[in-house]
């Protein structure tokens, strides 16, 4: 699998709202000390990888994350990333939203999920794989097949991105799981997808990385988005 940028998808760390049980959604809630923990920690582990690009939603506990895991980064504001609206449902309780008619819907049904005064999931769904797939082919475009970006985002988004890259319908998506300050890598091909980690926490990122540029870089082949068969040999393609 050669001649594709890698994504990073960051989840922001720990909030004030996750500790607590409540849905944030779009609120200005910030990182607790458990978050910040997380995000300090996270950028330990980034900090073997060369990123040609930064990118992040606009809701101030993204921001507080990157400030604290890429101190010298200089994201930029991506609107797709931000938050599904919740609308009436942000900030209560998530035991309170669990006896509401539609919770049911959400959890089993979520393409058919629209939150009154809000988005739909199939909207928010639509919108956040369309603006990593354009920031992919940007970063692709300006820095080479072997570029490493970030993407910092929130669990119900980085959920769907990564359905939609598994090629499976947004009503399985609540299967996937995107735990505060996780890292899950993307590479798209123009064939293909390709998830390559989910929810990592604590992993070793440095394999991530891409090998040095040969003095002649070879032109793009076909199979570079074939699946390997039996597996592969592992480690970055």
């Amino acid at each position: 699998m050669v001649g594709v940028a890698t994504l990073l998808l960051l989840r922001h760390g720990r909030t004030t709202a996750n500790a607590d049980g409540g849905l944030a959604g779009r609120q200005p809630v910030e990182l607790d000390e458990t978050g910040r923990a997380q995000a300090t920690a996270v950028g330990a582990r980034l900090k073997a990888l060369p990123l040609a690009a930064v990118v992040t939603s606009p809701l101030i506990r993204c921001r507080q994350t990157l400030e604290l895991a890429l101190p010298t980064a200089e994201p930029a504001v991506a609107e797709g990333l931000i938050e599904c609206g919740y609308g009436d449902w942000e900030g209560q309780p998530l035991k309170k939203l669990a006896k509401e008619p539609l919770w049911p819907v959400v959890q089993q049904h979520p393409s058919a999920a629209v939150f009154p005064g809000g988005e739909s999931m199939a909207a928010m769904a639509a919108r956040a794989v369309a603006t990593v797939r354009s920031w992919d082919a940007r970063v692709t475009a300006e820095h080479g097949p072997e570029a490493v970006w970030l993407a910092c985002s929130h669990g119900d988004v980085i959920k769907a991105i990564v359905a939609d890259a598994l090629g499976v319908h947004l009503d399985l998506f609540q299967r996937i799981v995107a735990d505060p300050a996780s890292v899950t890598v993307i590479r798209y091909t123009p064939l293909r997808p390709f998830l390559v980690r989910l929810n990592d926490t604590g992993g070793d990122l440095a394999g991530l990385v891409p090998p040095p540029r040969r003095r002649r870089r070879r032109a793009a082949r076909a199979t570079d988005s074939d699946a390997a068969v039996g597996g592969g040999a592992g480690g970055t393609p």
